[in-house]
């Protein structure tokens, strides 16, 4: 069976998933079945198929497993809008053909992706435009100013972008340097110190994003950022000190910004505390306990769990956003709940495998990257929803609602695929 016969076989039962899903959730919502969700969902299938079909085209090695993980995940973040609220669920449904388009669009033009290496620097900066556009111009929303209004009423968050860009940058410069940060230039005691000097041009624009993040008052990417940057900088040296220093970093600069900014402490006070205002500041966080609760080991099933009042009002507060996994572990219990974090544990198992496999050092560390930022993008949003860490704000991947954030997950999970699909290439002999 060939590389993309198999992702195909693998894609049908993570669509099915999607009809079964919309299906019950209708039949629930109405006592019989309705078709009407079944448009956007035929329009989904049609979207990975031509997603399947660029990749049987341009990369038929790439990973075969990839794909489906996302089309699952896609699925039941679908079948769980459409729960909320079925105009979220066709809006979404935009987007993901957008995410689609895009996906096609890397597999097809993006034969190469040593050309990402060459333009590193203007990438990089390109990053931190996005960043430094989005605080000139954007609109604040819940506290936070990371949308740009475009005409329409529709937003974008550039900023989703930008981390995507920062990794390639990355990606290229620590790609040149690993050597150098791998050997520590002198010793405080026992431990090894790094030549922090090499790392200057990565380390200014870590902080150029780091200070309009701040300005943005966005601190959850700025937790993604600074995580993704410690784990790349991991991977290129294989260095403890790295990690070390950087989680040091982490607790000192986290305790800063508890004492400076009055938002971060509301937050912590409703992580911590959260039964104390569970009519203020700790009631999205006592909702989502309850939410988590109330499903038990397997849940009553899609679309019958208690998420949306009658009125249309959802018990949790941005529910399609921030507790989309709430959502889930209520209607599936949790069975359901673990099921998600194994396509995510699957999703950065073969993110790796495409790192390990990879020939050289620019296309490890960027394989690495990109699968470092699913993956403890996943970790920071779910650990928040129960309660092992504060509320960060940013979305679970290919499965909350916002455009921006679907689209550049394709588009990132297309660089992973072609990556692949070099690397087995070259490994067989073959034509790239």
């Amino acid at each position: 069976m060939s590389t993309r016969t198999r992702e195909l076989g693998f894609l049908v039962p993570g669509l099915l998933i999607g009809l079964l899903g919309i299906a019950t959730v209708a039949s629930a919502r109405a006592d019989a079945f309705e078709y009407g969700p079944l448009p956007g969902l035929a329009a989904v299938v049609g979207v990975f198929l031509a997603m399947h079909l660029a990749l049987r085209w341009r990369a038929p090695l790439a990973d075969p497993y990839l794909l489906p993980l996302v089309a699952a995940l896609v699925a039941i973040g679908l079948v769980e809008l459409d729960r909320i609220s079925p105009t979220l669920a066709r809006d979404q449904v935009v987007w993901i053909a957008i995410g689609g388009a895009v996906f096609v669009g890397v597999v097809v033009f993006l034969r190469d992706p040593h050309v990402l290496e060459r333009y590193r620097y203007l990438i990089g900066l390109g990053g931190v435009a996005l960043l430094i556009a989005t605080m000139i111009f954007g609109t604040t929303i819940n506290g936070s100013r990371l949308w740009i209004e475009l005409p329409g009423g529709q937003t974008i968050q550039l900023t989703e972008l930008s981390k995507v860009l920062i990794v390639i940058f990355l990606a290229g410069y620590l790609r040149d340097k690993r050597e150098l940060l791998a050997i520590p230039t002198r010793r405080i005691g026992r431990l090894p110190v790094p030549p922090i000097a090499a790392l200057g041009p990565a380390i200014l624009v870590l902080v150029a994003s780091l200070l309009v993040i701040a300005i943005l008052n966005d601190f959850g990417s700025g937790i993604l950022f600074f995580g993704v940057f410690i784990a790349m900088l991991y991977l290129a040296t294989g260095r403890a000190t790295y990690p070390l220093i950087g989680a040091a970093g982490m607790v000192i600069g986290a305790a800063l910004v508890w004492l400076a900014v009055p938002r971060i402490q509301d937050r912590v006070d409703a992580w911590l505390f959260p039964f104390d205002d569970a009519q203020g500041l700790g009631f999205q966080s006592v909702q989502s306990i309850y939410a988590l609760a109330e499903g038990g080991v397997i849940g009553p099933g899609l679309g019958r769990g208690f998420l949306v009042t009658a009125d249309g009002t959802t018990v949790i507060p941005a529910l399609e956003t921030d507790f989309i996994f709430s959502a889930v572990s209520n209607e599936l219990g949790y069975i359901g709940g673990v099921g998600l974090l194994l396509c995510y544990a699957l999703m950065v198992q073969r993110g790796f495998s495409i790192a390990i496999s990879a020939k050289d050092g620019f296309s490890k560390l960027l394989a690495g990257g990109l699968t470092a930022l699913i993956g403890i993008q996943a970790i920071l949003i779910v650990g928040g929803v129960v309660r092992l860490i504060p509320l960060t704000g940013v979305t679970l991947p290919f499965m909350s609602y916002g455009g921006s954030s679907v689209v550049t997950n394709f588009g990132l999970i297309a660089i992973l695929l072609v990556l692949s699909h070099r690397a087995r290439a070259e490994a067989t002999g073959r034509r790239a």
